[in-house]
């Protein structure tokens, strides 16, 4: 029966994947490629990714328009992605792996820097303007719509004027980089709860933290 699934299908795991698409989920981390951007404000979307990737097991490995990670919790299929066409341009990975998952829109997540919140002050929401940010810009381009879910982590705004560019592309400063370990276990709780527990229950759970 499994040699004749995989031949209609291709492999028995997709056939069943792609027959409850509601349990699989896409968590999209923004940020930068390089060494350069790794301890940066802007590439916070990468970093809870990767606390998040250290706390479920498993790796990413590079894949079209990105490094993608996968994992599965309580029945559910979660697949990661860390875009690698920098920040600008992260609506192109987004929309390419959520068509070819056939991940519904309601099971999207977007994991993103915010500076018109405190250092470390955690938010989820349900849709909104993009707020300047310009991967949220290009992700609401390709989707077409300002209504999906985006987990945003605050990094402050302790910058003087026109120097926001140099502040996000910063590097966190001691005493943030002190405070970063709790605040990215809290994260990763945040992306489990999303998963099992729905959008609604989470902000509920976590918003202010």
């Amino acid at each position: 029966m499994c040699r004749f699934l995989k031949f209609l299908f291709g492999s028995t795991k997709t056939f069943l994947e792609e027959k409850d698409p509601m349990k699989k989920f896409l968590i999209v981390g923004l940020g930068n490629v390089g060494s350069e951007y790794a301890e940066t404000r802007h590439n916070i979307g990468f970093k809870i990714l990767d606390e998040l990737a250290n706390d479920k097991g498993f790796t990413f490995e590079t894949a079209k328009l990105g490094d993608v990670g996968t994992f599965k919790i309580k029945g559910r299929s979660v697949l990661c992605l860390k875009p690698s066409t920098f920040m600008n341009r992260s609506g192109k990975a987004l929309k390419y792996w959520m068509d070819k998952e056939k991940i519904p829109l309601e099971n999207l997540l977007v994991v993103t820097d915010d500076i018109n919140l405190g250092f470390g002050t955690i938010r989820l929401k349900t849709k909104g303007s993009d707020g300047g940010h310009n991967g949220l810009k290009d992700i609401q381009l390709f989707l077409n719509s300002t209504t999906y879910n985006r987990f945003r982590f605050g990094v402050g705004d302790e910058f003087g004027k026109g120097r926001q560019v140099d502040y996000v592309l910063g590097k966190w400063n001691e005493e943030e980089r002190k405070a970063l370990p709790e605040r990215l276990e809290k994260a990763s709780q945040l992306i489990c709860s999303f998963v099992l527990s729905g959008v609604k229950i989470t902000m509920n759970q976590f918003n202010g933290t």
